[in-house]
């Protein structure tokens, strides 16, 4: 949407290879040739996205190559100095319109920008990104620093990562990294595959500052953690925060709707995130009781469920609320399940189980804007984040956010939002009643929500785009005269 900047994609998986793309030297001359790349393209869409029916053999076979194309891409890129950039081919979307905007877009971007993201070409990497990653571990065998494959970006004036980016670009190409949080480097104890998660995000950082990348922090709070393990970064990090997306904004729907959109987007493919039921009928039974009180009141949290987001915390202010306030109380959960969610489902599960508490997944936006909208409080209860989208999306929907007192949230939400001490359940509980049944609670709901339509319009993207434009041409500037 920078009318100045040509914009290409990149299809790179995390762990499946793909079929080659077009070499973009050759030229289509006939109809046979234009039949070739059709063909091409349509086997690049399978490898995307094909799961095959025998996974024994599957797995066998993606190990086999795996190993074989690790060892062979480590020894080019300690070795064969002149043969060590990994290649990249060519996709154009025309006449596969439709898969670009399904399998990428169609979640998350609205209808008018169709044409925008399905006319611009994209270019192919063969290999998982978590080969290069494993190639640069493996190569602190036989250095002190990691090695990471080279990419041929012949062209590109910069290549967009998110997150440390496990390789290095062409001499003429500045590496911008999208930089969210330093978390596996200051918190790794609160996340799965604790090793390989720090090892990787800590090596590849490391060989991105050596090469001269510059970052683009969501946040001060994260640009400030990036300097304290890169100093040297100073000149080269700066601050460019998350856009909130257009789904979210204040609408009137009725009050009826939270309690349909619970029931239509439960997790019932977990059975962690659901009670057990004897028949279809009694499943029935069950929700038509709990979900249908008048009024339906209820907090919500939106996050992936996992350690840091802090959910045992909530559960617990949860759990005294009902029994100091008002009984009929609900939680309302949206997220997947990630790692270390034991003592996390432990504690759920006494409420699941009483229809008081709800694990939703799989919700479109549409439905989280008016869950937002509903909620007597949206709470962010996360021990530490990098920025935190769901209080700006409670904002920008007309709802109240309640968040953990820690640097970010400050930053991010300033004065549209109560703060409490993560590590305190009665902070939380206190200031829940505040907006519950606090004598002023009305009015503390209505000043909360004006301001959130405030500071939640600071990252729109009409206000944060232009902040693009400028860093890019910072970028390509400061690189063309070098």
């Amino acid at each position: 949407m920078i009318d100045s900047v040509e914009v290409e994609g990149l299809l790179q998986t995390s762990l499946r290879p793909l079929a080659s793309g077009t070499n973009p030297a050759q030229r289509i001359k006939d109809n046979d040739g234009e039949a070739a790349r059709l063909g091409l393209y349509s086997n690049l869409l399978i490898s995307i996205t094909d799961t095959p029916s025998n996974k024994l053999a599957r797995e066998i076979s993606r190990l086999a190559k795996k190993k074989w194309s690790i060892y062979t891409l480590l020894l080019k890129t300690l070795l064969l100095r002149k043969a060590r950039k990994v290649k990249t081919t060519l996709f154009d979307p025309k006449f596969f319109e439709d898969f670009v905007w399904q399998t990428f877009f169609a979640k998350t971007l609205p209808s008018s920008d169709y044409p925008i993201v399905t006319r611009k070409k994209y270019r192919v990497v063969k290999t998982p990104w978590n080969s290069f990653q494993t190639v640069g571990l493996k190569s602190l065998k036989f250095s002190s620093e990691a090695s990471y494959p080279f990419l041929d970006t012949r062209g590109v004036e910069v290549f967009i990562a998110q997150t440390p980016y496990p390789g290095r670009v062409n001499k003429g190409t500045a590496l911008v990294v999208r930089y969210h949080d330093a978390l596996p480097i200051f918190m790794p104890h609160l996340f799965a595959n604790k090793t390989r998660h720090h090892a990787g995000h800590f090596h590849a950082l490391m060989s991105n500052v050596k090469n001269g990348a510059y970052f683009a922090c969501v946040s001060e709070s994260t640009r400030q953690d990036l300097l304290r393990v890169a100093p040297e970064l100073k000149d080269r990090a700066i601050t460019i925060p998350n856009m909130v997306s257009h789904h979210f904004f204040s609408d009137d729907s009725p009050a009826d709707r939270p309690a349909q959109i619970i029931r239509a987007r439960l997790n019932l493919d977990s059975a962690e995130a659901r009670p057990t039921f004897s028949n279809l009928n009694e499943q029935r039974e069950f929700y038509e009781e709990h979900l249908g009180q008048t009024p339906f009141n209820y907090l919500l949290m939106v996050s992936t469920i996992e350690p840091r987001k802090n959910h045992t915390r909530l559960i617990a202010a949860f759990e005294a609320l009902r029994s100091e306030l008002d009984p009929a109380l609900k939680l309302v959960v949206v997220g997947s399940f990630g790692w270390d969610v034991e003592p996390i489902v432990k504690e759920m599960r006494t409420w699941i189980d009483q229809g008081a508490l709800f694990v939703l997944h799989k919700v479109p936006a549409a439905d989280l804007r008016i869950l937002y909208r509903h909620a007597t409080a949206t709470i962010c209860p996360s021990i530490a984040e990098g920025f935190d989208f769901s209080g700006i999306e409670c904002m920008r929907s007309g709802g109240v956010t309640v968040a953990s007192d820690i640097p970010v949230h400050r930053e991010v939400y300033d004065d549209a939002s109560l703060y409490f001490d993560p590590h305190s359940t009665e902070s939380l509980v206190q200031q829940l009643k505040t907006v519950m049944n606090g004598i002023d609670a009305h009015a503390k709901k209505a000043k909360l929500r004006e301001i959130g339509q405030q500071v939640s319009a600071r990252y729109l993207p009409e206000a944060i785009l232009p902040l693009w434009g400028q860093f890019l041409h910072s970028v390509i500037e400061a690189k063309s005269s070098a």
